[in-house]
This record gives C-alpha cells, sequence and structure tokens, in this order.
C-alpha cells in the first residue's frame, strides 16, 4: 500500500508552503479576523497538542522530535504491510504527513507553525477553550493549529469510521454464521 505515500507528500508539501505563507504574511499573536468564527493567527507552539509542555524549557522539542521519528517509521511500516485496505491506507498516510509536517518545522524552528483559529463568542466557554474576554463577552478559542493538525485529526476520524464499519461486519457475519 506504498502507493498511498502521494498523500504524505501533498500533506507536507501543503502544510509546509501554507506555513511559509503564514509566517511571511502574519503578525506574531495579531489575529486577522476572516469570518465570525474564524481568524488566521501566527502562533508558535513549542510543546506538543494543545500546548502541552511548551513551557518547559526546551529539552521537548528533542523529546517530541523523537516521539514523531518513531510514530513516523511506526506507520510508514504499518502503511508498507497494509494489502487491501484502502481507508486504512489513506487514513494512515494522511496521519504521516500530518507527523512528518510537523517534524520539519521542530528540526528547523524548535516549535510548530500554528495559525488556524477557530473561536466562538458567548457567555462561557466550552472546555479546552481558551477564554478571553472582550466587552463583557467571552471570546473562546480552539487551540490554533495548522493544516498537518488537520491531517492527522482527519485521519484519526478515518481510521475510526473505519475500525467502526469493519465492528459491524464483523458482528454481522458472526451472526450470520451462529444462526446458520
Amino acid at each position: 500500500m506504498l502507493r498511498w505515500l502521494w498523500l504524505t507528500a501533498a500533506v507536507v508539501v501543503l502544510d509546509q508552503v501554507s506555513k511559509l505563507v503564514a509566517s511571511a504574511s502574519l503578525s506574531l499573536h495579531q489575529p486577522v479576523e476572516l469570518l465570525p468564527v474564524f481568524n488566521l493567527t501566527l502562533m508558535h507552539n513549542s510543546g506538543a497538542a494543545f500546548s502541552f509542555l511548551s513551557d518547559a524549557g526546551g529539552w521537548q522539542r528533542w523529546f517530541f522530535t523523537g516521539v514523531a521519528i518513531v510514530i513516523s517509521i511506526v506507520i510508514f511500516l504499518w502503511i508498507k504491510r497494509l494489502r487491501h485496505e484502502h481507508l486504512q491506507a489513506a487514513s494512515l498516510a494522511l496521519i504521516l504527513g500530518g507527523a512528518v509536517g510537523n517534524l520539519i518545522d521542530r528540526l528547523l524552528h524548535g516549535y510548530v507553525v500554528d495559525f488556524l483559529d477557530v473561536y466562538y463568542r458567548g457567555a462561557s466557554c466550552l472546555p479546552m477553550f481558551f477564554s478571553w474576554r472582550r466587552g463583557g463577552q467571552a471570546e473562546c478559542h480552539w487551540p490554533a493549529f495548522n493544516l498537518a493538525d488537520a491531517a492527522i485529526t482527519l485521519g484519526v476520524v478515518l481510521i475510526l469510521v473505519d475500525t467502526l464499519r469493519q465492528y459491524r461486519a464483523d458482528r454481522k457475519l458472526a451472526a450470520k454464521y451462529k444462526d446458520g
């Protein structure tokens, strides 16, 4: 199933190009509103998801770099051994592309470039949203992310869908043999 690596390459190229454009055209921490629920906001994340360990002092760069390398190797080998599982291969290719895209950032910059900022305004924020008060109303922001993160998320969702689909098919087959 290595033929799915074109999807990995596409994610890496699109991710890196979008980060170059964002870095060249946006000012750090200065939102540019595109929609009432969506900004472009350049951020540098030296941690992991949700800025986990972002203020740990620097060691996390190499820790997360090592983790990304190991995960990328495991996913590559997983894709290589697949035979007919096209959705699983596509899902893993998306995850691999996202992991490599963020790995490139860590190696080049020491942080991951994030710039996609989804938010809403309301009386209070849902869990995992960051809150800023503006004019008596909460502005609730999901942690900034990038195309690599979106590809990883899409890949995970597709794996879950494929797993549920396979589970249902297996249960149906088991019921058929049990009854027949």
